[in-house]
């Protein structure tokens, strides 16, 4: 496929989506959030996350001054803070916002408004819940509104209904083995709905579904043209996300010199006999490709180019390669074009780029939609597209903070499993070096995207600064250090001072002993965690930010390249036929040549309009297929399975966490007390 040799093609064309550029017809480089919120040009340091300003709670005693509170009020934080401490946590608030009704980001917004911190104060609690009512009536929410109700002692009553408050299932009440496994049991709930992936775009349910159609995701034979669809199934083969390609991108190391130093990775499949070797410019040239060829297709961009990156930049750059690769590659159309196979098969892809003639025909040209797949289109697409698009922008914030969030709370739960000796020694090397694994455990060999956080958070430590790890609820390396100490008691009350043989000291040393082995245990156990949350939690999170990334970039090249000159022709036609009806009735000498030449150009409008009349139907046809298939699958389906691996690993790591103390328990029971 794609063997005639194409002259490169520079899309033009303007968009007032409210979306902003793409890469269409500009450096793929210039733009990019993959890289986390990074200037992509700027030569400093990747900046470790800063912690939010927390507002003082004078500010919120002025806010509320000295205004009556309304009863329910009280009565709402009596219900979260039942021992009359001052504070409640933010997930106590939460609850409380949840019985309101209110939309999930109002609250999200309100809770953000009132508290940067874990916990948030009795003040603080009460102008959330002014806020609240400040939604509910449809008014502006902002502090600045609260403190003129206050002004006027007329703070607004939200409507709670706080019979319905879920109690808090967080608290350890009893230390016994027993209750400790009962303490999460969750709140019985009526079954969820059994998922139904017929006509997933809720569209007309009057036709029967038909069999799936490898090109554009289904059919339905025999539908009149023009009606709104029902495609039964999900367009790709059952149980799909079991079955997908996984492509694994790893850091070779440097090389050339100076200025022309590069990032060499390599590419792994597990469906492919070789791995193979490759520079960040071949995937950019791969990606320029597969743009000019399906432009009306859903990929992810590549993450961007850094002058003089940093090992935390190589390696987001590298995690981001790897999601846009494995989208691609698992792609139903994109994943058979043939400059694909060869870029993951080819030991020199530059060789065999500069010895092929590669083509960047788009895929309309070679492709035609026949009667049947044209019927399969909804009438309502455009509707359907339109509602997506105003969708688009909320789902790209709102997935660029949980990722943020999440990478912040992997970092500190990383930090709390650090070993003291080692990190000791890297707090103080720069940061440019390669530095080895932070444990055995560790499958990576060169520098993660973590450990750069990790060295400064304990540089901070050495500083001065704070050092404790809200995640964990422990200070940084505490079990480390305490495993070291443990040991090094045990190894100085050796032998003991009366000299004989004492049982008593004896017995107690070994006890320390398994105190220390199994504090280390834990702290492997916390690092694990981090790891598989670091290798699998966040990048199934990205990567969903990453779909609607190329959801946002499918509607910028489709506002932009769906442009056809259809219209203009027809009025051509127009004016060509009617001037020769003038000819003919005029009759003049040599009239026969210039009847043939206008004809000839009629005949060649015609023929163009037929070819971009059949693309508008191709374009529409891709339109439905990505998102029927591609966007509705793996918005859910990929989602779904990242929550069910993220509830395993975490049950397995608390299992585990449970049976190490439990072990702990029974080693020690023997210990003697005289």
């Amino acid at each position: 496929m794609f063997n005639a040799p194409r002259p490169a093609q520079r899309y033009v064309g303007n968009t007032s989506n409210g979306f902003g550029a793409s890469f269409v017809d500009q450096n793929p480089l210039s733009s990019s959030v993959y890289d986390d919120g990074l200037d992509p040009w700027s030569a400093a340091p990747s900046p470790t996350p800063t912690p939010m300003p927390q507002a003082p709670a004078s500010v919120f005693s002025a806010v509320i001054a000295d205004a009556t509170v309304p009863t329910i009020y009280h009565r709402a934080y009596a219900a979260v803070d039942p021992n009359g401490t001052g504070e409640t946590s933010v997930n106590a608030l939460s609850r409380v916002l949840t019985t309101s009704s209110l939309p999930a980001s109002t609250i999200d917004r309100i809770v953000n408004l009132v508290s940067s911190r874990p916990r948030v104060s009795k003040l603080e609690f009460f102008v959330a819940l002014a806020l609240v009512a400040l939604a509910q009536s449809g008014k502006d929410v902002s502090i600045e509104q609260v403190a003129a109700l206050s002004s006027q002692n007329t703070l607004p009553e939200p409507a709670l209904d706080l019979d319905r408050l879920q109690p808090s299932v967080s608290t350890i009440t009893s230390s016994s083995p027993t209750s400790r496994r009962n303490i999460s049991q969750p709140t019985p709930r009526p079954p969820l709905p059994a998922y139904s992936s017929d006509d997933p775009w809720n569209s007309n349910p009057r036709f029967a579904g038909a069999p799936t159609n490898p090109g554009f995701g289904g059919i339905v034979d025999g539908m009149p043209n023009g009606t709104t669809s029902n495609l039964a199934g999900t367009g790709l083969p059952n149980e799909w996300w079991k079955k997908q390609e996984s492509i694994k991108v790893s850091i070779l190391g440097q090389q050339g010199f100076i200025l022309n130093r590069y990032t060499v990775y390599e590419v792994i499949s597990d469906r492919r006999p070789h791995s193979v070797t490759r520079r960040y410019s071949e995937f950019v040239f791969l990606w320029d490709v597969l743009v000019r060829r399906y432009p009306f297709r859903l990929f992810p961009a590549l993450p961007p180019k850094r002058v003089g990156p940093d090992e935390q930049f190589i390696e987001q750059r590298r995690r981001g390669l790897a999601r846009a690769l494995n989208f691609v590659v698992n792609h139903p159309v994109i994943k058979d074009d043939g400059v694909l196979a060869v870029f993951l098969s080819e030991p020199s892809f530059e060789t065999w780029r500069k010895q092929s003639a590669i083509s960047l025909e788009e895929e309309s040209a070679s492709r035609r939609v026949d009667r049947v797949e044209e019927m399969s289109i909804p009438s309502d697409l455009e509707d359907k597209l339109a509602t997506i698009r105003g969708k688009i922008p909320s789902l790209i914030e709102q997935w660029q903070r949980i990722c943020i969030l999440a990478e912040r709370i992997i970092k500190r739960r990383e930090a709390a499993a650090v070993r003291t000796t080692p990190a000791l020694r890297r707090a103080f090397l720069p940061t440019h070096l390669t530095l080895p694994e932070l444990s055995p455990s560790s499958t990576t060999t060169s520098l993660t995207g973590s450990q750069p956080s990790m060295t400064g958070s304990l540089t901070q430590s050495f500083l001065g600064f704070n050092v404790t790890s809200p995640a964990n609820g422990e200070p940084q390396g505490d079990l480390a250090r305490l495993t070291n100490t443990l040991r090094a008691v045990v190894e100085v009350g050796e032998p003991c001072w009366r000299g004989d043989d004492c049982e008593l000291s004896n017995g107690v040393r070994s006890g320390l002993e398994q105190l220390a082995a199994h504090s280390q245990r834990h702290s492997e156990l916390s690092e694990l965690r981090s790891q598989s949350l670091q290798d699998t939690t966040l990048e199934s999170i990205k990567a969903q930010r990453d779909l609607y990334l190329a959801t946002r970039d499918l509607f910028v090249r489709h506002d932009r390249l769906s442009i056809d000159q259809v219209e203009r022709l027809k009025k051509r036609i127009e004016t060509t036929s009617v001037k020769l009806d003038g000819i003919r009735a005029a009759a003049k000498e040599g009239w026969q040549e210039e009847v043939e030449r206008l004809t000839a150009m009629v005949e060649k409008d015609q023929a163009t309009i037929a070819a971009q009349l059949s693309r508008r139907v191709f374009i529409r046809a891709c339109m439905w297929h990505e998102l029927r298939v591609i966007l509705h699958n793996r918005e859910n389906t990929l989602l779904t399975q990242a929550v069910k691996n993220f509830a395993r690993e975490e049950h397995d790591y608390a299992e585990n966490v449970a049976n190490n103390w439990e072990s702990l328990s029974e080693a020690v029971e023997n210990m003697p007390f005289e």
